[in-house]
């Protein structure tokens, strides 16, 4: 099972908590899915009240809050100590938002503001692109986690770039790696543990799905099939056929 910040957690996936029909299914997707996490972001905490508040704590697992819908370095500084001081964690998953369309994370704004939480004490988890460079310089501003996307977040369109997450997981062996954001299908979810990936955040998929239950449990089961397929050392893919059934042995016609 996956560790983040010496934490170990009971599962790799980490299910956000917005967009659900109701609090009552969104507590019985998070009991079918086993997720080992809930994110929860500040903004919706702020208007949900405590109800919400008491729903979160019921679920018995760690909670990593969000600046989600942040814009600048400030905004997202402020929202994580708020958070901090809310959900009583160091954790915080750290979005800084560029543009509105996709939700691309300002990757300059990111770092910036990992290195201020990182010095105050915060544990981050960066929301970030596939990018190396902009990698390698959270893992300098202090940041033991990345949190690179799949997609853009609530597009459903799974995995974009297959190789570049790959080569961040070959390039970063040891650190711990989260598939976060456009994840639309089970299969999505299997293939970036497949890469070797330590967990999937996921939420839209989930919450937006017809029936969110049945859902949460296909992507538990589709993580854990990825998850030990990793470990199972899977075959290289061939361009030409390769016989599985043996010449030796076979009938020789005259």
């Amino acid at each position: 099972m996956p560790q983040f910040y010496g934490t170990h957690v009971e599962s790799p996936l980490m299910l956000g908590t917005a967009q659900y029909p109701s609090p009552a299914i969104m507590a019985e997707a998070f009991h079918a899915s086993g997720a080992g996490i809930a994110t929860v972001s500040l903004r919706r905490e702020g208007g949900a009240g405590q109800d919400f508040h008491n729903l979160i704590k019921g679920l018995n697992i760690p909670v990593l809050p969000n600046t989600a819908g942040c814009h600048s370095v400030r905004e997202a500084v402020t929202t994580a100590q708020m958070a901090r001081e809310l959900f009583g964690t160091p954790w915080i998953k750290l979005e800084v938002i560029r543009d509105d369309d996709t939700l691309c994370p300002d990757v300059i704004a990111l770092v910036e503001a990992a290195r201020i939480l990182s010095d105050d004490g915060f544990q981050v988890f960066p929301y970030c692109t596939e990018d190396l460079s902009v990698c390698g310089r959270l893992l300098d501003a202090g940041c033991a986690v990345l949190m690179p996307w799949g997609a853009p977040i609530g597009s459903g369109r799974g995995l974009n770039n297959p190789y570049g997450l790959r080569s961040l997981r070959a390039h970063f062996p040891d650190v711990a790696l989260v598939v976060d954001a456009g994840i639309g299908l089970p299969s999505h979810a299997a293939q970036a543990m497949e890469l070797g990936y330590d967990a999937v955040l996921l939420n839209t998929a989930v919450a937006k799905a017809g029936d969110p239950v049945a859902m949460a449990r296909a992507m538990a089961l589709a993580i854990e099939a990825g998850r030990l397929a990793a470990g199972a050392n899977p075959i290289e893919a061939r361009d030409m056929a390769a016989p599985s059934t043996p010449l030796f042995g076979m009938a020789v016609l005259a």
